[in-house]
C-alpha cells in the first residue's frame, strides 16, 4: 500500500500564505528523524527536510496566498494548498514516479477535513495518459496525524520549513514586521508592528488584529 500524508502550516499567522505538502516514503526511509514539526527546533527541522527531499520518492508543496485567504477563508484556502500540493506531487519531474503506479494510494491529511483531490484527479485524467494511472484507493482525514502517521509527519516538516524561508524572504522586502522571527504569526511584536505601520502588502486584511488595522 502506498500512504500519502499531506499537512499544512500558517493556518494561525496574520501574514503570508498557507502552505502544504504531501509526501510519500520510501520503506527505508529513517523514521527517526520524523516528528510533529511543531515538536522539532529550526535545525532539526532543515535537517530533516533536506533528508526528506533527498530521499522520499514523491513529494510536493502546494500554496494559497494572503489574498485567497481572505476571498475564501482560511480552511477553504487550507485545502486548495493541500490539494496542489498532491497534483506537484504527481506533476513533479521525477525518475521515481514509477513508484506511484505500483499501487492505489491511500491519502491521509492531518485535521478534520479533506480536499476534493480525487474528484479532480478524474477531471485531469481525461487529458492525461499518465494520470490516468494513477489510483487513489481512499482520502481520509486523521485528526493529530501529524504526531501518528510518518508521511504525515514529513509533510508538516516540508510544508513548515517551506513557509518559513517564504517569510524569511518576506522580511527582507518588509522589515519592520519583523517577520523573520514570528513568521507572520500574532505575537506582540507582530501585532504592535501592524498598528503601528499598517497592514503589510501580504497581510491578511481577513485576520482582524486588536485595535483593529
Amino acid at each position: 500500500m502506498i500512504i500519502c500524508g499531506i499537512d499544512e502550516a500558517g493556518r494561525g499567522p496574520l501574514a503570508g500564505p498557507v502552505c502544504a505538502a504531501a509526501v510519500i516514503l520510501c520503506a527505508d526511509f529513517p523514521l527517526n528523524i520524523l516528528n510533529d514539526s511543531k515538536k522539532l527546533n529550526s535545525i532539526s527541522r532543515l535537517e530533516a527536510r533536506r533528508i526528506i527531499l533527498e530521499k522520499a520518492p514523491c513529494c510536493g508543496i502546494g500554496w494559497a496566498s494572503h489574498t485567497e485567504i481572505d476571498d475564501i477563508n482560511i480552511l477553504q484556502a487550507s485545502l486548495l494548498a493541500m490539494k496542489r500540493a498532491f497534483f506537484d506531487m504527481l506533476n513533479n519531474d521525477s525518475e521515481k514516479h514509477s513508484f506511484l503506479l505500483n499501487g492505489e494510494i491511500t491519502i491521509i491529511v492531518d485535521g478534520k477535513f479533506i480536499p476534493d483531490i480525487t474528484a479532480e484527479l478524474e477531471i485531469l485524467k481525461k487529458n492525461s495518459c499518465y494520470l490516468q494511472q494513477i489510483k487513489i484507493k481512499e482520502c481520509t482525514a486523521m485528526i493529530k496525524a501529524d504526531a501518528q502517521v510518518p508521511q504525515v509527519m514529513a509533510a508538516s516538516i516540508l510544508a513548515k520549513t517551506a513557509r518559513d524561508i517564504l517569510m524569511e524572504e518576506m522580511a527582507m522586502q518588509y522589515p519592520q514586521y519583523g517577520y523573520e522571527k514570528h513568521k507572520g504569526y500574532p505575537t506582540k511584536a507582530h501585532r504592535a508592528a501592524v498598528l503601528k505601520y499598517g497592514p503589510s502588502p501580504v497581510q491578511r486584511l481577513s485576520f482582524k488584529v486588536k485595535g483593529d488595522i
